[in-house]
């Protein structure tokens, strides 16, 4: 009688289980794409039926709001900005964070551990802190209220990330595939662009993509940093108080899309990142 409980108790457990990671995800699902559906709603309605009540849940595809938006003094070069603080933080980020993730994975050099503590100290100060030494030695250098300095910030932001993220996928290629490119003729940079390269391209996108997202959100270095030349989330943050509620709209989804289209571009890579580092 016991044996036959218990056999019959395990199927209604897992079902338990099962129903309670369905119900978990779909949770999730509704939490992320719910503040999604609503701000698309708002921002393809008309500003009569954002300022309106009862709220509509489907969008009149009303482009007035964008209009206003697009049309709205300084959207065009607070986008612009934006987006060339993106690049850049990308760029730099990958550039010194996969040539350092390559070496923490393949040389034991001294201080090798004591250098990836402070990758990852770099994240535990707050930002609020460091603003004003920012601040500060911005202006002596003559980088406040400048493109390339914000963007030297939002590396710093970035590089760990990247780091990691490169230095665990070097960690999951077998330095025998570059030995044996060795043996055949290949110098250590030939092997590691016929040999690596390849494997470590869904890390780079994924880096990429950390990178740009971190520099496209972020809002506070924008803020502090930068006057004349505000990125869109800083700008946004300013006019926040006195810009009608369309213009608000309006701007949260300028802000989102871009990022979900560009993950949407390197998701293959993405997917790929998680079978190699799964090997």
């Amino acid at each position: 009688m016991t044996t036959t409980t218990l056999t019959d108790a395990l199927p209604a457990h897992r079902k338990r289980g099962r129903f309670a990671m369905r119900a978990a995800v779909v949770a999730l699902l509704l939490w992320v794409l719910v503040p999604l559906w609503l701000l698309a709603v708002n921002t393809f309605s008309s500003p009569d039926a954002v300022n309106g009540f009862p709220k509509s849940l489907v969008p009149e595809f009303d482009l007035g709001s964008l209009s206003f938006f697009a049309g709205f003094q300084g959207v065009s070069r607070a986008l612009l900005n934006s987006a060339i603080v993106a690049l850049l933080t990308m760029i730099m980020s990958i550039g010194l964070g996969a040539p350092a993730g390559y070496a923490l994975s393949r040389f034991d050099f001294r201080g090798k551990e004591s250098f990836r503590l402070l990758v990852l100290m770099t994240r535990a100060f707050p930002l609020p802190l460091l603003a004003l030494p920012l601040a500060v030695m911005f202006i002596r250098v003559g980088l406040d209220d400048s493109l390339f300095g914000l963007a030297l910030v939002h590396t710093t932001l970035a590089l760990p990330f990247a780091v990691l993220i490169t230095f665990s996928l070097f960690s999951g290629i077998p330095m025998e595939l570059e030995e044996a490119a060795w043996t055949l003729g290949c110098t250590r940079i030939g092997a590691f662009h016929k040999v690596v390269w390849p494997l470590i391209r869904p890390g780079i996108a994924a880096s990429a993509v950390f990178a740009f997202v971190i520099s496209w959100n972020e809002v506070f270095a924008a803020s502090v940093l930068t006057i004349q030349n505000r990125t869109l989330t800083a700008f946004l943050l300013q006019s926040l108080d006195v810009s009608p509620m369309p213009l608000k709209f309006a701007g949260g989804f300028v802000l989102v899309v871009p990022a979900l289209i560009f993950i949407f571009l390197v998701r293959k890579y993405l997917f790929a990142m998680w079978g190699i580092a799964n090997r």
